[in-house]
């Protein structure tokens, strides 16, 4: 218990200890600027503190912004691993292998339940390649979960949909991912799981916005395996 106890109030510890970097940083750029005589190269040089948790802290430069960041994209590549390795552990399935199931199992109008979906479509609904939601379906449909079907509006096209053990078997799924649900997010208020869900929406938003410029240099060689 004392590991524990000291592992929490370490975090704790760092994120107080981000916080209170941000606001001192703030309180600096209201007073006036003073001109260093120290180069531009110098000012820039900024020494990086790699901690256990993946969080890099600046020694020097103003950079809390960048590491703040850092650590809000950290722990949501942390949580989406812990998610994927519960997922398997309590429930027996993939991320992936969840998010079709449930999509499929969708009842309202031009959902997978009765007429199918295409391919491209549900790969665009769970922000996936094709190519990986391809080997996902094989799987399942090995299992006898889902299967493709020729579409009804289009005889050319294929569909995927459930089969009856496939919906069964989401059924009886979908009570103890409730349960999952429930106990992941049991520390959190109704309003606070209102709030998580808005800024995520929010960040998911403009993540697909992101267009960064092209690298400069010549191209890296490509390597040989």
């Amino acid at each position: 218990m004392d590991g524990i106890r000291r592992r929490r109030l370490q975090t704790h510890w760092n994120e107080c200890s981000v916080l209170f970097h941000f606001k001192i940083n703030a309180e600096r750029q209201k007073a006036p600027v003073k001109r260093s005589t120290k180069s531009a190269a110098a000012r820039n040089d900024a020494k990086v503190d790699t901690r256990a948790d993946g969080v890099h802290t600046a020694r020097i430069g103003d950079r809390t912004a960048d590491h703040l960041n850092n650590r809000i994209f950290f722990r949501l590549f942390q949580v989406g691993n812990t998610l994927q390795r519960q997922a398997v552990k309590e429930l027996g399935v993939t991320t992936v292998q969840w998010a079709v199931l449930g999509a499929l199992s969708d009842p309202r109008p031009r959902s997978g339940i009765k007429s199918g979906i295409s391919l491209s479509t549900l790969a665009d609904f769970l922000v996936v390649s094709r190519q990986n939601l391809d080997g996902v379906l094989k799987r399942l449909e090995r299992n006898g979960l889902v299967e493709r079907v020729m579409d009804d509006g289009d005889k050319r096209a294929r569909v995927v949909r459930l089969t009856p053990r496939g919906l069964s078997f989401w059924l009886d799924l979908e009570k103890r991912i409730y349960q999952f649900y429930a106990q992941a997010a049991s520390t959190f208020r109704f309003d606070e799981r209102v709030a998580l869900v808005h800024y995520l929406n929010s960040l998911q938003r403009e993540l697909m916005k992101v267009r960064l410029e092209a690298p400069q240099g010549p191209a890296p060689k490509k390597t040989r395996r």
